[in-house]
């Protein structure tokens, strides 16, 4: 089928993913009137768009879904090896790497509507301590915000099966000297009940929400990658589209762009226009993550029958996922999942009793370092004709003695429940926690170090916004989309304001 490219715009989006949804959503609510495109390159998987691929029933639609996330077939088998690759996404297939330093093996992203909103875990805990961004005054009102946006909730799972036993043995061994808000509780989940009774994931779909899809001035374009921002005398003035239906290049003015791609693509896309403030792709974080696994001991059969799952039920009712909070004097967090929610095989099957099997990821905040950065090739390109991408990383003294606490902490938690399944925790190759950050941090003042302000603009280029998990500038723990969608919200608002003021 043909379609139509809009030949300008107030507002055009890059990328589709839990903050560019945001951008979407909020300027639906507060600017209606305001035209607004959006541009995705990877595909549209199912109805509504956004949909969280476990929210496919039928088992062959959604692995087909997975597939079709997975990028340019040919990037994807490039990078085929001992590199850990899950359903949804593709590995960046070289440059990952450079010569003595760690790099970024497990390095991968998702091409499809709602980013890598359609495959998460959900778990959405608030930042707390030095993870906080400590010059935004109006930070937690934020955080409230981007709980509504993506449903958030603290109570989805509170019949699982030995998830209140669960929770009860990681308090007695971990919350000694903890601040009550940072003891031992319930994951705060992104999850949907629906009427019929069924508890879904919550993907970029619950973010647009109705206000977005029944916006007649809002258009969302899959397959089709922005090749360019338009910039002109310190502006930012549309995009260069091309769509990957027919190769067609479009020419799109707009009078504000964002650029919610991730926190890798997002750099690439500012510096394939032109635009490359110093602090462009450094500060780039990930997370060091260790994981491991238990059969929780003296449990046998299931507490209660309600518990067990509803025929076609979408998320287990043995989902029990319980969250260990990062303090500043134990940098890390933990999110303690019964089974069939970890993203990751932790153990086989034929397990006595349904979930009684619990997976134990502890995340590690990285020691930032502004010579952690991507770099992009003026000469050599990727699968999608962009500038080829280049780590550099490496872990510090620091982020070795954190990884050590970490590995400690995760055996404490494991005694406590049960019996481990393996000798020794797993701690995975820099990138598989796929919580990259940093590469377009914000700041208070353009001081060389950020790349936006707390409006999510960047310093160098007016009405050009940044947006997405690369806009976080400090060293978290915890899982970053809340935090990136609360900030995303600052910049929609922004948005917003300035379309409505210039309307009246």
């Amino acid at each position: 089928m043909t379609r139509t490219f809009p030949a300008a715009v107030d507002v055009a989006i890059v990328g589709s993913g839990p903050s560019g949804a945001t951008y979407a959503r909020i300027l639906s609510e507060m600017a209606p009137q305001a035209s607004v495109a959006c541009f995705e390159v990877g595909p549209l998987l199912a109805d509504p768009p956004g949909l969280h691929v476990k929210n496919i029933k039928d088992a062959g639609e959604r692995a087909a879904a997975q597939r079709r996330s997975e990028g340019p077939q040919a990037e994807r088998a490039a990078a085929a090896g001992t590199r850990m690759v899950r359903p949804g996404t593709f590995l960046l297939p070289d440059g990952y790497r450079q010569p003595g330093e760690d790099g970024l093996p497990g390095a991968a992203m998702s091409s499809n509507v709602g980013g890598m909103g359609a495959h998460w875990t959900g778990a959405c805990p608030r930042p707390g301590g030095r993870e906080r961004v400590g010059f935004l005054p109006n930070l937690d009102a934020l955080l409230d915000e981007a709980e509504r946006l993506l449903h958030v909730v603290d109570d989805a799972f509170d019949d699982a099966p030995y998830s209140q036993e669960v929770r009860r043995r990681l308090s007695t061994a971990l919350d000694n000297g903890r601040d009550p808000g940072r003891r031992v509780q319930a994951m705060p989940l992104a999850v949907v009940r629906e009427g019929d009774g069924r508890v879904t994931w919550s993907g970029a779909d619950v973010v647009f929400g109705e206000r977005s899809r029944t916006n007649s001035n809002f258009t969302l374009f899959p397959e089709a990658l922005t090749e360019r921002i338009l910039v002109e005398d310190g502006y930012a003035r549309g995009v260069l589209v091309k769509d990957l239906r027919n190769g067609a290049e479009h020419e799109i003015r707009a009078g504000k762009v964002v650029v919610a791609a991730d926190a890798l693509r997002t750099p690439q896309l500012l510096w394939a226009s032109g635009v490359r403030p110093a602090a462009l792709g450094r500060y780039l974080n990930d997370q060091p993550q260790t994981v491991f696994a238990v059969r929780l001991r003296e449990v046998t059969t299931l507490p209660d029958e309600s518990a067990q799952s509803a025929p076609g039920q979408t998320i287990s009712k043995h989902s029990g996922v319980s969250w260990v909070p990062y303090t500043d004097e134990e940098p890390f967090h933990g999110q303690v999942m019964q089974l069939d929610t970890s993203p990751v095989p932790l153990a086989d099957d034929g397990v006595p009793a349904p979930g009684s099997i619990v997976g134990l990821g502890w995340f590690c905040a990285k020691d930032l370092q502004e010579c952690d950065r991507v770099e992009f090739d003026a000469y050599e390109q990727d699968a999608y004709g962009m500038p080829a991408m280049r780590i550099h990383y490496r872990l510090t003294e620091r982020d070795h003695s954190s990884i050590e606490e970490s590995r400690k902490a995760i055996r404490r938690a494991a005694e406590a429940l049960g019996e481990p399944l393996d000798e020794e925790p797993r701690t995975f190759d820099p990138g598989a926690s796929l919580h990259y950050q940093g590469t377009t941090r914000m700041g208070l003042h353009d001081d060389g170090a950020s790349v936006c302000g707390p409006n999510s603009e960047v310093w160098a280029v007016k009405d050009l916004f940044v947006a997405g998990n690369g806009v976080i500038p400090t060293p978290i723990a915890c899982n970053p989309t809340l935090l990136s969608v609360a900030l995303a919200i600052a910049g929609a608002r922004s948005i917003a304001d300035q379309l409505n003021a210039d309307r009246n």
